[in-house]
């Protein structure tokens, strides 16, 4: 297994030396090497566009520093100016990545958070009570397919408020993946293990925490794992929306900026967090798996 480990880990980073190789191939000449649209020919939007992007319009150089998408060697310089101050706040549009993430960390912590304690105890009952399951399934499957952007209109008009509209949108994603996840695990436990609780007469509460919950626990942080997915994906949408802060806010306004080394540097922050979210819920769910 180590063996594996370690020849896997070799290779994916070959892969990488591969991709930045092709990057700084692809970006070495820059947009100097193309012929530059003529200014006549162009729109005074166009123009002024260009000239943000760093683009000659009459036939020049490009403006230095500013040479279309960025190098791998801007991007590393982008990283490490944003890696050595994180927590900077200088006003509301110019604050580090560290406050961005917190904010959007904040925002999927307490829906997910919300999403848990209504999904799964919900999830319990529906797992437990075929005749529950037939009422809620038609519920279920209208809202299900929904996309939680949709609701984010109307969570503006009665929440009133960007941020606990934000807070709702994560809890709506959150919600179905978790509940169906239990709803299945505790329908799914042996009826050998629930016969042999009802013969012991162990009691209902006591029955749903020392054999149901366990039996189902595999499933449901499942459900969890995918959840959790779902809302990081959920909340840079929303935040692109709603704006004022989160790392989804900070990628709309750098665009807005035209500074792409930031995006990247963005795109790649939320990857990183992202893979960390599901690695921490796949250890849960092999800590909860029973090997036999």
């Amino acid at each position: 297994m180590r063996s594996l480990n370690f020849r896997a880990a070799v290779l994916s980073l070959l892969l990488l030396i591969v991709l930045l190789g092709a990057w700084h191939l692809a970006t070495l000449g820059g947009p100097a090497g193309s012929a530059a649209p003529a200014a006549a020919a162009m729109t005074p939007e166009q123009i002024e566009y260009a000239k943000l992007m760093g683009k000659s319009v009459d036939g020049g150089a490009p403006a230095p520093g500013k040479s279309g998408f960025p190098t791998p060697a801007q991007l590393g310089s982008t990283m490490l100016k944003h890696l050595s101050d994180p927590f900077y706040d200088h006003g509301p549009n110019d604050k580090g990545i560290g406050l961005q993430l917190a904010y959007s960390l904040g925002r999927v912590g307490l829906g997910y958070l919300l999403a848990a304690l209504v999904a799964i105890p919900l999830g319990f009952v529906i797992g437990m009570s075929p005749l529950i399951y037939r009422a809620l399934d038609p519920f279920i499957q209208v809202l299900k397919p929904i996309s939680p952007l949709a609701w984010m209109p109307l969570a503006l008009y009665t929440i009133k408020d960007s941020t606990a509209s934000g807070i709702f949108v994560i809890f709506i994603c959150s919600l179905w993946p978790m509940l169906i996840n239990t709803a299945f695990g505790v329908a799914s436990v042996r009826r050998d293990w629930l016969n042999v609780a009802r013969t012991l007469e162990v009691g209902p509460f006591r029955r749903a925490f020392e054999v149901i919950l366990p039996a189902a626990a595999p499933t449901i942080l499942t459900g969890m794992r995918i959840s959790m997915g779902i809302a990081w994906l959920v909340i840079v949408a929303a935040e692109m929306l709603v704006g004022g802060t989160g790392i989804g806010y900070f990628v709309w306004n750098e665009w807005n900026n035209l500074s792409l080394p930031n995006v990247i540097f963005a795109i790649l922050v939320i990857g990183v967090v992202g893979m960390g979210l599901d690695m921490i819920f796949a250890r849960a769910q092999k800590a909860v798996t029973y090997v036999d």
